[in-house]
Order: C-alpha cells, then structure tokens, then sequence
C-alpha cells in the first residue's frame, strides 16, 4: 500500500487538529487499497484559501499572454508525463489505458484551446447607448471553487480549471475521495509548469466538509460535477451565499434511430458511446430508442458489438472495458438492471454478476424496455445499453423527451430532418449522426435535472467573471 504526502505545516498556523478519516484509493480492478492521503485540516484549508486570494490578486493583473504561457507550459507538461499521469487513472478509478492517455492529452488540448482563445472570447463589448462610449468588460471575481467526481479526474479538473484561470481567477479544487493521487498529480502539473503559488490548489476533505469551504467568503463561485441530488445541494448552498454555481449533472441520454439512418455506421457509435469508461459517463447513450421497422435489426448490430467486447483488467491493452469504480456503484447497477427485467423488459447480453476480485460487471443488452421502467426512468451508470421501441419519428422524440435529465441527446437520420430534429430535444447538447462529447470549443451543459449554467467553449469562460458595463460621458446631444 502506497502512503501518500502527508501535507502538515505546509502553512503555519496554530488552529487545533480535528479528528479524520483517511482519504482512501481502492484499485477497483482488485479491490485493494492504493493510497492513502490524510485529509486537510481547517486550519490547512483556510490557508490555502487565503494562498488563493493572494494569488489571485497579481494573476488577475496578468495579461492574457502571461496566462497562456502557464497554461502551455502545464499542457506540454502532461504531454510529456502521459505515460506517468494515465495510470494513476487506472489505478485509481479504473479506466483503461488507452482511454486514461486520451483523457490526459484531451486535458492538454483544453489548456492549450483557452491559452489561445480566452482573449477573444472576453474582448469588450461595445454597446450603443446615451453615451459617448459604452461597452462592457470581463472582469475576474476570485477565487472558484471545482467540486469533481472520480470519472473523468484529468478531463473535468481542466474543463473548470483553464477557462476560470485564462478570465483571471484563481482556483481550488476538491476531487472526489476516490482518487487522491488523481488530485495531486494534477497539482502537480501547475507546479511543476511554475504556476504561482497557490494559484490552482488541491483541497483533502471528507464530502461532508465541502459545505463550509463554499460558504467561505473569500470562496466567489462554485463549479460542480456530479450528481443531481448532489447538485441540488450545493445549488441551495451556493445560493443562499449568493454565489455563482455551475452545475454539471446526471443524464439519461436518449439516441433516437430512425428507419433512414445508417444502421451498421449508429451502432459502431453507439456502441463506444455506451461503454467508454466502463458506460461511467453522463453524456453515455443511454436510452437508444428505435423506429419500429428497422427496430429488430438495430438490436441484432447492437448486440453482435457488444457481445465482443472484452470486460477485463484496465492495464491490459486488449481490454474494452474496465471495472466498476465502486462495489456499491455497481450493485446499485446490478440492482437497477434486475428491477428493469423484473417490469417486463428482456436481457440479452449481460445482466449477472461475475465472480472474482474487482467491482466488474458484464457488457449488459436489455431490450423492449418501456416507459415507467426502471432503466427508462434512472440513470444507468455502467455498461448497459437500453432498447426501445418507437412507432415513429414523433413517438421518438416523445419518449425521447420523457425524461427529467436533459443534459444530452444524438439523432440518427438524414442531415436535414436531424437538425430539425434537434430543435425540439430538451437536452443542452444534440449530435446528428455522431457521438455525444465534450470539445473545448464548443459549450456543455445539460437542462431540467442535468444541470445549470455551461462550460467550455466561449460560453463556459463567461460563467465567472463579472460582465461590467461602463458608460463614459458626456451622453450624446
């Protein structure tokens, strides 16, 4: 068992010790125990607060191209460590190898899209007025708080952090207890790039603890990715604060199939939709819903791919999909797949659960799931592909929409009818023949129970600054 950093008197203050448990990684390919990381004390936190708004009061006076040089400098330091970085993924939360690199190289990439586009995207805004000149102008407000589920720990610690850092801000983030080691490699990326002191910090804490570090004054905006019920409650924190939040939640993604969509073309996508990361994604396909005449086909080509998959150990290159990153995220899976068939629906592939060390579970096929199911209903958060049957393009689009997530939606049929298509998807994101993903340039972010406010692209940098509107006299005659 590797014992991690042990983080005491890294800033002298005199505040008691409370009692703690440690921050424990669990190798869910093993079920062993990995690291270890002992949590920060208060007294700890408030001086990395305090590091956080004396970094932001010169980072906010650097220029764009000051920032951008720090935020190449960490995207070639990933890029050169990948092979260090990835695996402390894999170790971690399980994720396989080959996905773990792509996910610290796409990381890189966000860093390098916001180094070189921050400053368009923030450029002042002339408005017309009684003015002699007015305009507004993208000011940073401090220091943002990231709260980060195990998933994706690279990829969504970078999707908070180069936007908020190319406006001005400064940033803490706390990642799930899950993956520690995660967490300081990525401090370390700043680090070791010469990023300021304290300006992009890690926080150790125990969940419970989170909600006095969002109420902290010195806390201006809060970013968070995770659940919906975890998402209602630092919404409700975050606003009775008066703070800005983003909120990145849960998806039950619908992928509508329709009789004129190339089949063998949706279900290679769809396939590597459902199961990357294990099908530990929000933005996964999650509900495929087909048009009834070509609906019997769909299901063969689905279930054909799937069935070839290989469900094994993530180090392994030959691998498709890894464990599970919980024991009780995956019986909570298992529980969810047995109620639906227990409502009617059919299991083709999949659905028991294997014997062995580690938290796997089977590339799973439920088919005729309907309405009301538990599979329709909930958000499955693993390798489970769900098949439903629609009478037509507006049935589709009914089932498609029957849903309290909003967060992400793909369409399978000619160019033209999917773009029109989309239009009427209560989802903040929609794919017309292709898969669903996260591009730093373009915006993320889901509607109804799937969240508030976007990232990434040019209306992601715009979720933390303060838009000023400055109004210069004389007014016009």
């Amino acid at each position: 068992m590797q014992k991690g950093h042990q983080r005491r008197g890294r800033y002298p203050v005199n505040w008691p010790e409370q009692e703690t448990t440690m921050l424990k990684a669990v190798n869910p390919a093993t079920g062993e125990t990995v690291r270890e990381v002992t949590p920060d004390t208060d007294a700890e936190v408030n001086a990395k607060i305090e590091a956080s708004v004396k970094a932001f009061k010169s980072w906010k006076e650097k220029s764009f191209a000051e920032r951008g040089k720090l935020l190449r400098d960490v995207a070639k330091y990933m890029r050169d460590h990948v092979n260090e970085l990835g695996p402390v993924m894999t170790e971690e939360m399980g994720k396989p190898k080959g996905e773990s690199v792509g996910e610290v190289n796409k990381s890189a990439w966000c860093a390098e899209h916001y180094a070189d586009h921050a400053e368009q995207y923030l450029t002042r805004q002339v408005l017309e007025s009684d003015a002699s000149l007015s305009y507004v102008q993208h000011l940073p407000i401090g220091p943002i708080l990231g709260i980060l589920p195990w998933n994706a720990p690279f990829w969504l610690a970078f999707r908070f952090s180069a936007p908020a850092l190319m406006a001005g801000n400064s940033c803490l983030m706390k990642h799930d207890p899950n993956v520690p080691g995660c967490a300081e490699a990525i401090e370390k990326c700043f680090r070791e790039a010469g990023a300021p002191e304290g300006l992009f910090q890690a926080l150790y804490l125990e969940t419970p603890r989170v909600e006095a570090v969002i109420r902290d004054k010195r806390i201006r905006g809060v970013s968070f990715t995770g659940s919906s019920r975890g998402g209602s409650k630092v919404a409700e924190i975050a606003g009775s604060a008066i703070k800005p939040a983003v909120l990145e939640l849960g998806g039950s993604d619908p992928s509508i199939i329709l009789a004129d969509a190339d089949l063998e073309k949706a279900a290679d996508t769809l396939t590597l939709s459902r199961i990357i990361n294990a099908g530990q994604s929000c933005i996964a396909a999650k509900r495929i819903i087909v048009e009834d005449s070509v609906y019997d086909e769909m299901v063969g080509l689905m279930k054909d791919r799937l069935s070839k998959l290989k469900v094994g150990d993530p180090t392994d290159e030959s691998t498709s999909v890894g464990p599970i990153a919980r024991p009780d995220l995956r019986d909570g899976l298992h529980k969810q797949v047995k109620q639906t068939i227990s409502e009617g629906a059919t299991c083709v592939l999949g659905g028991d659960l294997p014997d062995g060390d580690g938290y796997f579970y089977p590339v799973t096929l439920l088919t005729d799931v309907e309405p009301g199911m538990c599979a329709f209903t909930e958000e499955t958060f693993g390798p489970v592909a769900v098949m439903i049957r629609a009478r037509d393009e507006a049935h589709a689009l009914e089932l498609a929409n029957d849903t309290d997530y909003g967060l992400a939606a793909s369409v399978w049929t000619n160019t033209a009818r999917g773009e029109a298509i989309a239009s009427k998807l209560d989802t903040g994101q929609v794919s017309v023949n292709g898969i669903v993903k996260t591009d730093p340039r373009l915006p993320s972010g889901g509607t109804k129970a799937s969240g508030l406010g976007r990232e990434l692209g040019p209306h992601g940098i715009m979720e933390f600054v303060n838009a000023q509107q400055v109004w210069i006299g004389p007014a016009k005659a």
